[in-house]
């Protein structure tokens, strides 16, 4: 089935700013409260939010085989299981509607007026439940500068990265959605002039910069999925902050890995973009460096050519961008972190989220984390207003964005904004 809704000289009868992330070729989907108070799912073009249950409930889905209330959930997990063909089907249909040349909605008042909302109309929310989620450490600039920090340049990469997409099991109960502040963590950390641990705030956190893709359900309790089929259980992706605080990592993490460094938050974009829609950017990705074993063999171009940038703005201050870096610099695609992570039997389901882990490029500007960018603290970050950073500092917000850019339109993610608050502190009764 041809996938209409990347034609790139579609026009939209909506007014969309130039430069905009969400063009009518992306048509990404998500979730959001109404300025009536009621959850909705939705998609976006330029400035304005696509009420989608209202459109169903208007006939305009008619021939597309959905359920009546598909749309009129609070999360995507059920369209999502609804797998590919639909998902083409619905975003074809979003946009052959809101095209130039179709006046059906265009010329209905009453039917835009319960369709169509400003963006401070409505209020995102998480885009899925997430039943699991997966980190995965997938890029080689990345893992080369952590364990030359902490190890040496000649043994940096450990024996089992070149030969598998190496990953951990997160919580996907503190995954939240742009906007919302995460507090500073605490935990125990132990002081380099002493043997023993002591409890307190970390004082190193940071941000990861990575992307998540978002699974349909894919297959059942000891069935692999074969490389060759993994994208088609792959709905779309969103940026991903995986926050940490390094300063726990290091003193728990032998021998079983991240624990209570990573499970305080992580924070995500709202709108999915599809694999569809990034369908026009896919680019050649790392040559294996050691002969992968069959079930890691993938065929043709499984990157994507994403800029990703990372800024920080402290407190009433102004944003300085800390990093340019890539999704294409991923060592390991998407389809190998799937197949691999299903190759024992483990299955996946609807709405379970796979973090690419952090994404650093090859020069120090494209680096993922404050941890590489400052190296380990020791060359400080200088800001816009002349303030410096090792680390992020309470109310200091992290903001994260990405886009694929081609000279006649741009496919964007919008942004992943997070401000760092102090340590929690319980109301007194």
């Amino acid at each position: 089935m041809p996938i209409t809704a990347n034609d790139p000289g579609r026009k939209t009868w909506l007014e969309v700013p130039a430069n905009s992330d969400f063009p009518i070729q992306n048509i990404p989907f998500g979730v959001f409260l109404t300025r009536d108070d009621v959850i909705t799912i939705g998609t976006r073009i330029g400035d304005f939010a696509i009420d989608l249950g209202a459109l169903h409930q208007l006939d305009y889905f008619d021939g597309i085989p959905l359920t009546d209330d598909i749309f009129l959930q609070d999360t995507l997990n059920d369209f999502i299981s609804d797998g590919k063909k639909t998902w083409r089907l619905v975003r074809n249909r979003i946009a052959d509607i809101f095209d130039a040349e179709n006046p059906k909605l265009r010329e209905n008042e009453e039917h835009r007026k319960v369709i169509l909302f400003g963006l401070d109309e409505i209020e995102m929310q998480m885009p899925v439940q997430v039943g699991d989620y997966t980190d995965f450490y997938s890029s080689k600039g990345h893992a080369t500068n952590v364990g030359t920090m902490f190890r040496d340049p000649e043994n940096a990469l450990l024996p089992n990265w070149l030969h598998m997409p190496v990953g951990y099991h997160g919580r996907s109960s503190s995954i939240v959605p742009s906007g919302i502040p995460v507090n500073r963590p605490q935990g125990q950390t132990r002081p380099k002039d002493s043997d023993e641990p002591v409890f307190g705030p970390s004082k190193r956190v940071d941000f990861e910069l990575e992307m998540a893709f978002i699974t349909t359900d894919a297959n059942h309790l000891g069935e692999p999925i074969p490389i060759a089929e993994a994208e088609d259980y792959i709905f779309g992706l969103v940026l991903f902050n995986d926050w940490s605080a390094r300063d726990i990592q290091t003193w728990e993490y032998v021998p079983l890995g991240p624990f209570l460094a990573k499970n305080f938050a992580s924070s995500v974009s709202p709108w999915i973009v599809t694999l569809d829609a990034l369908e026009p950017f896919r680019t050649e990705g790392p040559k294996p460096e050691k002969k992968l074993l069959p079930y890691l063999q993938s065929k043709g171009k499984k990157s994507f050519d994403i800029e990703l940038e990372v800024f920080l703005q402290p407190e009433n201050g102004e944003e300085t961008r800390l990093s340019k870096s890539n999704f294409k610099y991923m060592y390991w695609n998407m389809s190998q972190q799937l197949a691999h992570h299903t190759v024992n039997g483990c299955p996946v389901i609807s709405g379970d989220m796979m973090g690419s882990g952090t994404i650093s490029g090859p020069t120090p500007d494209s680096y993922g984390s404050m941890l590489e960018l400052s190296w380990k603290g020791e060359r400080p970050v200088k800001l816009k207003d002349g303030s410096e950073r090792k680390f992020i500092e309470d109310n200091d917000t992290v903001i994260m964005r990405g886009f694929c850019q081609k000279k006649n339109y741009r496919i964007g993610f919008g942004e992943v904004s997070t401000k760092l608050l102090p340590v929690f502190e319980p109301k007194k009764k």
